[in-house]
């Protein structure tokens, strides 16, 4: 049986795929807690083998061996220069690059984080489960699985305190939720094992995609400095709320 972890797929650019507000190559938070949940199957279950698949460029490197570092069997790393230009990949495009990954693979569970950093994306787990046409739920913090009744039942965090208990059946795809678990540190032996392990590089052809498949996704992302004329209310929550009142009622807004 095998299991996949989507790792730091989120935030995909020419820097690579860290979570680039910390300005180091870590895992990201939520991925973390997704290839935990994995390492935590294969300690329960005979015969697991943990895949980690992230899409970006060679810098990408060192969150993949952290991965493996923290236990995963292997990885894969799927990247084309043509993809460079994107400064940031939506749902869409990260589901189409990763489906062909997965199928390859042909796991029985697919992990990924519920949410990506810093982008703060939600989508991607529950998309590539549309292109996959396999089950799915989301916010996953319990994960209790059946393989003799291809079942897995999950408990999914909502808001309000509030939770659900489903049962989906395999193959599935799961996003999972920071209160899943805790996520292990690495020892200093497999830090030094991930640096020598090899990761298979997969290019567009090797997938059956080629760039005219993924030119309509790209989107990138401009910012715009703010209105020097826009008047910014500070001070006391008060003093401001009435600040902006005389403000609006100057503009002829009545209370």
């Amino acid at each position: 049986m095998q299991v996949l972890v989507t790792v730091a797929p989120n935030g995909v650019g020419p820097d690579g795929v860290a979570d680039r507000s910390r300005g180091d190559y870590t895992l990201p938070e939520w991925d973390a807690h997704a290839l935990e949940a994995a390492l935590v199957l294969q300690a329960s279950q005979d015969g697991v083998e943990v895949v980690t698949a992230t899409v970006g460029p060679s810098t990408a490197d060192p969150v993949v061996r952290a991965g493996l570092a923290r236990g995963a069997d292997r990885a894969i790393r799927l990247w084309d220069d043509r993809l460079a230009e994107a400064d940031l990949f939506d749902p869409r495009l990260k589901a189409r690059l990763l489906a062909p990954v997965v199928a390859d693979v042909a796991p029985t569970l697919v992990l990924t984080g519920a949410q990506s950093g810093p982008e703060g994306f939600g989508a991607t787990g529950v998309t590539l489960a549309s292109a996959l046409g396999y089950g799915w739920a989301t916010v996953v913090t319990d994960v209790a699985l059946d393989r003799d009744a291809e079942v897995v039942s999950v408990r999914c965090d909502r808001d309000g305190g509030r939770y659900e208990l489903v049962d989906i059946s395999l193959p599935a795809v799961l996003t999972v939720g920071t209160g899943c678990n805790e996520p292990r540190h690495a020892a200093l032996g497999a830090v030094r094992a991930a640096q020598q392990a090899d990761v298979a590089v997969r290019s567009l052809e090797d997938i059956g995609l080629d760039a005219a498949d993924t030119a309509g996704s790209l989107a990138r992302v401009d910012t715009v400095d703010r209105d020097p004329d826009a008047t910014l209310f500070e001070g006391a929550p008060a003093a401001a709320a009435a600040d902006l009142a005389r403000v609006l009622r100057a503009h002829g807004v009545k209370p």
